[in-house]
């Protein structure tokens, strides 16, 4: 996981402990979890959440429990798991009716690629991009709220998953604590093979339960021209942009190549950089 200056909106507003069960191991990965997200770690005197709160002034809390890292917010608990992507997997390596992923289509991904992923929330993207690309290549995903990457990286690396192709794929996404937009700004012409961006929650179409904490903690900001324009000088491939299927992001933004199901609520907007393609 990289670090950066970059701590977010609402790290000011968490403090770092372990579960009422503590461990040594508990605290050690507690005491980690807030110098990395650049919080304070207290200790959890077998107090309930409801009082740590109050105790500390604290809105959320990131918890240290069962090997992991949970961040319980007012509206839920926001941990790692990769369910999202367990099932795209699984279309990618054994098929399901002649379909395979509309995302990592989209992108063009072959083994051996290097994607970026400008918007990683629980890295459900990430971890398909991941498998596609294969241990030969590398993805990088960017977060710039602290505690989102900080629970989601930690998990990447951590958790163990069912099946090995799953666990790799996880095993090979790089986080990266930034602003898409500064980051980009940083790197060099023709860096990365894809550049993607989900920035799903402007017009969130799921309405799980699942993603209200995400939802409460993500960057709600909206990709710009600007940032498109970097990423088309970075890319040396692709530049892919999800969106809800009726959005005018599309076109404010200059994507004409759409990309996606008939009856799919969501595409995908491309530009192509390369004859090739």
């Amino acid at each position: 996981m990289g670090k950066t200056a970059v701590q977010g909106v609402y790290a000011a507003k968490a403090v770092a402990t372990t579960g009422r069960k503590q461990s040594a191991e508990a605290v050690a990965l507690a005491r980690w979890a807030a110098g990395h997200a650049g919080i304070s770690y207290v200790e959890r005197d077998n107090l309930s959440s409801e009082a740590l709160r109050k105790r500390y002034g604290a809105a959320f809390l990131l918890v240290a429990k069962h090997g992991l890292l949970t961040l319980e917010t007012p509206q839920g608990d926001l941990f790692f798991h990769p369910n999202m992507a367990h099932l795209r997997l699984k279309n990618l390596r054994f098929g399901s009716g002649g379909e395979g992923d509309r995302m990592v289509e989209a992108m063009a991904l072959a083994r051996g690629m290097h994607v970026l992923d400008c918007t990683l929330g629980f890295g459900a993207d990430a971890i398909v991009a991941s498998f596609a690309v294969g241990p030969e290549g590398s993805v990088t995903g960017v977060e710039s709220e602290r505690l989102i990457e900080t629970v989601v990286g930690y998990g990447l690396q951590h958790f163990k998953a069912e099946n090995w192709p799953i666990q790799e794929a996880m095993r090979g996404v790089r986080t990266v604590c930034a602003e898409a937009a500064h980051y980009l700004r940083t790197l060099p012409d023709k860096s990365f093979d894809v550049v993607y961006f989900d920035p799903m929650f402007r017009h969130p179409l799921l309405e799980s339960r699942n993603l209200t904490p995400l939802r409460m903690v993500a960057n709600h900001g909206a990709v710009t021209p600007e940032m498109i324009a970097d990423a088309c000088r970075v890319a040396r491939h692709r530049v892919v942009f999800k969106e809800n299927a009726r959005s005018l992001e599309f076109a404010r933004l200059g994507f004409s190549h759409i990309m996606g199901g008939k009856y799919s609520k969501v595409h995908y907007g491309v530009r192509i950089l390369d004859e090739k393609d």
